[in-house]
């Protein structure tokens, strides 16, 4: 029976952590604050936005939230982001994506300042991903991966690893940061030949395809660490992930739930970004 890898554990250390950090800055008069902007009130963001806004109270942040109607004019949403970006006050902003208007998207993600992009979603915050240099941080999901993993005592280090997924949310950036702990990394996705051999080719297989029940168990190899990334709602209300995880948990070395997996770190690296951007504001302030 596979070792599960639970995400709980590693976000309550880690929360632990950043709690010390928030202190530490609002006693140096810094009070670390997460603006979030949400255009519309469809039910996933509106619980997203909870999630994580009760993860950075209980850490110590502060989180302001604009909530814009859904037929708002393009301008008043750059108007809310440009007011991020002048505000001193405010480290990090969290814009609940997809939009309805995807150039308007596009248009706030080009505006944003990657400084207090904590999300991850700006070009600036990429190009620190692929280059391992300048402003900006990872996708949360992605860096939950590296933290859930290095968290339950995974060693990464020239480990054979496969992504299935290239999206710029998940799977891309995630390779490029396994890539710094020195994993051998393969990204591949569902039009991949020979799919299922490729997988069963990993010590370490990251499903993030978005498709529910993609990875039956006959694609992983025994001793397998598994991580999925995928969450979807069945007919029935009930969650699961990319990966059967029934299948899954009689054949890998480690899995993740679904839920109870990553998605239990995810709000708490977003956290993290906030204290870190709040940090690095304190430091350029004194200097």
């Amino acid at each position: 029976m596979a070792r599960l890898l639970l995400g709980a554990p590693v976000a309550a250390a880690l929360t632990e952590e950043l709690t010390r950090r928030a202190a530490a800055l609002r006693a140096a008069g810094v009070v670390p604050t997460l603006r979030v902007l949400r255009v519309g009130e469809q039910p996933d963001d509106v619980l997203y936005e909870n999630v994580a806004a009760k993860r950075c109270e209980r850490i110590g942040i502060e989180v302001r939230r604009v909530t814009l109607p859904a037929e708002c004019e393009r301008e008043t949403l750059l108007d809310a982001v440009r007011a991020v970006n002048a505000d001193p006050g405010v480290h990090g902003c969290l814009l609940l994506r997809p939009l309805p208007d995807y150039d308007a998207e596009a248009a706030a993600c080009a505006l944003l300042d990657p400084a207090k992009d904590v999300d991850g979603m700006t070009v600036g915050s990429m190009a620190a991903v692929f280059t391992g240099s300048g402003t900006g941080f990872a996708p949360c999901t992605a860096e939950a991966v590296i933290a859930l993993l290095e968290g339950s005592g995974v060693e990464l280090e020239g480990k054979r690893a496969v992504v299935i997924g290239r999206s710029l949310v998940i799977g891309r950036p995630l390779a490029m940061l396994l890539l710094r702990k020195n994993a051998t990394v393969t990204v591949c996705h569902t039009r991949t030949r020979e799919l299922a051999e490729v997988c069963r080719s990993a010590e370490l297989l990251v499903a993030a395809a978005g498709r529910p029940g993609l990875v039956p168990g006959d694609w992983i190899a025994p001793g397998q660490t598994v991580v999925d990334v995928g969450v979807h709602v069945r007919e029935d209300g009930s969650l699961c992930g990319d990966v059967r995880f029934d299948e899954a948990e009689g054949v890998a070395g480690a899995v993740t739930p679904v839920p109870g997996g990553v998605g239990a770190v995810t709000t708490t690296v977003l956290a993290k970004h906030v204290i870190e951007a709040a940090e690095m504001a304190a430091r350029d302030r004194i200097k």
